[in-house]
C-alpha cells in the first residue's frame, strides 16, 4: 500500500519546526516553497538566499526577476509552477549546500515531491540536478536534455543566478526556457 502523502501546510509545518542541522540556527526563517500545489512543473534550485530567507518565499531576488522572465519565455507564470529548493534554509554566506545538509534537508523536498506529483521537474544548477538524477554528470553537460527520474520528467537548466555573474549563460537560459514551453505544449 502506498505511503499517504503529507498535505503541504502539514509539511511547511514540520519544516518550520526542524532543527536537523545548523543552519536552523542562523536562519531568519525557512524557505519552504511557494507556488500551485497542484502544478505540472516543480522547479527546483538550490538554496534560499538572503533575500529569500528574509521574506520567506523562494526566489525573490535578481534570480528570482531573471526566473520570472525565463518563466514567461516557456508560457509560465509564478501561479503556475512550484518552487522549491534542496535546502529550507540559507547557508552562510550564500556558500554551496554541504553533503551533511542535503542529507537531513531532502526528506522534505522528496515529499514536496510527492504530494505534488509533478508531471516535469525543473532543476536549476549543479546541486538540485545532481541530486534530482542521482549522478555527477554537471549541469553544462546536462542543460537543455530531457531526463527520466523514476515517473518524473527531469529537465535540468542552469540556475538564473549564472546569468548574473555570466551574461553569455541568458541565452543558454533563454533557449532551455522556450524548450520546456514546447515540452509543456506537446501534451
Amino acid at each position: 500500500m502506498p505511503k499517504p502523502h503529507i498535505p503541504l501546510d502539514e509539511l511547511r509545518q514540520q519544516v518550520a519546526a526542524c532543527h536537523a542541522c545548523p543552519l536552523a540556527d542562523g536562519r531568519t526563517q525557512t524557505v519552504f516553497g511557494d507556488g500551485n500545489p497542484d502544478a505540472r512543473v516543480l522547479i527546483v534550485g538550490e538554496a534560499p538566499g538572503k533575500n529569500e530567507d528574509l521574506q520567506g518565499i523562494p526566489f525573490v531576488g535578481k534570480a528570482g526577476q531573471n526566473l520570472n522572465t525565463l518563466l514567461e519565455i516557456a508560457g509560465l507564470a509564478r501561479e503556475d509552477v512550484f518552487i522549491a529548493n534542496v535546502l529550507k534554509c540559507r547557508p552562510p554566506g550564500n556558500r554551496d549546500p554541504r553533503p551533511e545538509e542535503i542529507e537531513v534537508c531532502t526528506p522534505f523536498l522528496r515529499e514536496q515531491t510527492r504530494t505534488i506529483n509533478p508531471e516535469y521537474i525543473v532543476t536549476l544548477g549543479n546541486f538540485a540536478t545532481k541530486f534530482i538524477l542521482k549522478t555527477e554528470v554537471g549541469i553544462t553537460r546536462l542543460h537543455g536534455t530531457l531526463q527520466q527520474a523514476g515517473r518524473f520528467k527531469v529537465f535540468p537548466i542552469y540556475h538564473p543566478a549564472a546569468a548574473i555573474y555570466d551574461r553569455t549563460k541568458w541565452e543558454a537560459l533563454e533557449n532551455d526556457f522556450a524548450t520546456l514551453g514546447e515540452l509543456l505544449r506537446k501534451k
